[in-house]
């Protein structure tokens, strides 16, 4: 984990010496980038919103929002050689490390011998990535009956684990547990949320570019809604600035597209039905969910 935290945030991986791992990972905002999108040593920004890196170690089914890589040891080096990110050569970074005797004492204690290469820089970003987790927010200690939730709170909680009832409007939900659902927020998968109805040249097909399969067209990894208070802007393109307008396309804004999950398709017509009071009250829940001990942990945070 020390060696791969020193990694995390030297800007030895950069081709320039200019950037780190950490640069648009920021733990104080859950180690995504507040920025729509990245920019890199070139001053060039990519396509999609960083993701957040915390309990990525119960991540399946691939990494990045396309799931196009299937373990982290091996999605760690590709920022690294990424012309647009910190477009390093690998050999020309195990040089730099090389002649640095901190390293060379790191990589001997961490594997037992000095010798440095890409898949040991990958070991040891995983072994970091996997020791980032979150665990104590709010509503963690309200589970374990250290803390309580407000009003307003309490009935966040009631609409995000409530089925939607378009027949039964007065104990109808918000319908957010079966994608964000469980310990983690989030159930791993590939979906369409309903963004884009008209997948066009310009349009990112998210997991079709990987499968090449037509019926991946417009799914993306369903992130954690972990510490979403903090990891904005939202969806893939961080088209969505605050909490308020992510509730409110579920609320009334999805459209028809040709993947879009069953449960979106069930409210592209009338929508959930969310009242300006529910919606507040889903988006006091979802700041329950804040972890402040992630955020300001010292073993998390750079050792430079």
């Amino acid at each position: 984990m020390d060696l791969g935290r020193h990694l995390f945030y030297d800007k030895k991986l950069s081709g320039d010496n200019s950037m780190a791992c950490g640069n648009c990972h920021l733990q104080e905002n859950a180690f995504t980038d507040p920025n729509q999108f990245s920019v890199g040593i070139h001053q060039m920004s990519g396509r999609r919103n960083s993701m957040a890196l915390f309990n990525i170690a119960y991540h399946r089914d691939g990494f990045f929002w396309d799931g196009r890589v299937a373990n982290l040891r091996s999605q760690v080096l590709m920022p690294i050689e990424d012309p647009l990110e910190l477009d390093a050569d690998l050999d020309a970074v195990i040089i730099k490390l090389e002649a640095d005797p901190m390293y060379v004492e790191k990589f001997t204690a961490a594997f037992g011998d000095e010798e440095i290469t890409r898949e040991r820089i990958g070991l040891a970003l995983e072994q970091f990535g996997f020791s980032i987790i979150s665990k104590d927010s709010k509503y963690d200690q309200y589970l374990q009956g250290l803390a309580s939730l407000t009003a307003s709170e309490e009935r966040g909680r009631q609409l995000f684990f409530t089925e939607h009832r378009p027949n039964d409007p007065d104990n109808s939900g918000a319908d957010c547990f079966h994608c964000h659902g469980g310990a983690l927020f989030t159930n791993n998968l590939f979906m369409d949320n309903g963004l884009d109805t008209i997948f066009g040249t310009d349009t990112d097909k998210g997991l079709y570019e990987f499968t090449n399969s037509t019926f991946d067209i417009g799914k993306f990894k369903v992130p954690s809604l972990r510490n979403i208070e903090h990891s904005g802007p939202y969806m893939h393109d961080g088209r969505f600035t605050t909490l308020e307008e992510v509730v409110e396309h579920y609320n009334s804004g999805s459209v028809e597209s040709p993947n879009l999950d069953p449960n979106m398709h069930a409210i592209v017509d009338h929508g959930l039905g969310l009242s300006e009071q529910d919606k507040t009250d889903l988006v006091a829940f979802l700041k329950t969910l804040s972890d402040d001990v992630l955020r300001t942990n010292p073993e998390y945070a750079s050792p430079f």
